[in-house]
């Protein structure tokens, strides 16, 4: 599979079988993706990979806690900035409604869309959990060149035949996954991502997001042909 193709294929899986993962292969995408470009090559990503009964530890100790959703412990950050302008809020509520619709969710059934935002925790029943942390004294651009590496990873899964989800949900549980992996004081949790084989019947797994069209966000100069 071609960078093409996997840019093409890649999506946010949010149901998977519970086919294992080989530890081989998690360590090939992870460390195929470290090619991925770093300023200063400073290299500020931080990878956690569960399966198995540590992910299960971890996710039987925030099923009972479900109740404290959405805001749960609070983020570090915030996931979406809370004056979010009116075309990333267009998208975003966008989107949102094409998810609920494809597993028969309506707008107003509150507690449905708990239920299905409660999936997150369970990694949508991907066999394997990664989480992203960086360093706090680091700024901005590192935080940029730790989404250039999870983009990275998601590609190099796709050539293994894999699909992912990246998610930032998990920074609302930072506390109890802080605990989990023993994270040190110094690491903040950017997010997890479900990483397994997708689940091909699953209706959630049927639609794709939207992109605007390449006109509205990029503009040429100089061009002559």
């Amino acid at each position: 599979m071609d960078v093409r193709e996997a840019a093409a294929t890649r999506f946010s899986c949010r149901a998977f079988l519970d086919t294992p993962v080989p530890l081989a292969v998690v360590r090939d995408i992870l460390e195929r993706a470290a090619r991925a470009a770093s300023g200063g090559n400073l290299q500020p990503w931080r990878v956690h990979a569960l399966t198995g009964a540590s992910l299960e530890a971890l996710r039987a100790s925030i099923r009972p806690r479900f109740a404290e959703l959405p805001r749960a412990e609070g983020s570090e950050y915030h996931v979406y900035p809370p004056d979010l302008k009116e075309g990333f809020r267009r998208r975003h509520h966008a989107v949102s409604e094409q998810l609920y619709n494809s597993i028969g969710v309506a707008r107003h059934d509150r507690p449905g869309r708990y239920r299905q935002y409660a999936r997150n925790f369970e990694f949508f029943g991907a066999p394997v959990g990664l989480f992203f942390a960086i360093d706090r004294s680091l700024g901005p651009p590192q935080w940029a060149d730790l989404g250039m590496y999870i983009q990275t990873v998601m590609l190099i899964a796709r050539s293994h035949g894999l699909h992912s989800c990246a998610q930032e949900a998990w920074a609302y549980w930072h506390k109890t996954v802080a605990a989990h992996l023993v994270l040190p004081a110094d690491h903040m949790l950017f997010c997890g991502m479900a990483l397994g084989h997708a689940d091909p019947d699953a209706a959630i797994n049927q639609w794709r997001s939207p992109r605007e069209p390449l006109d509205t966000f990029a503009t040429f100069e100089g061009w002559t042909d």
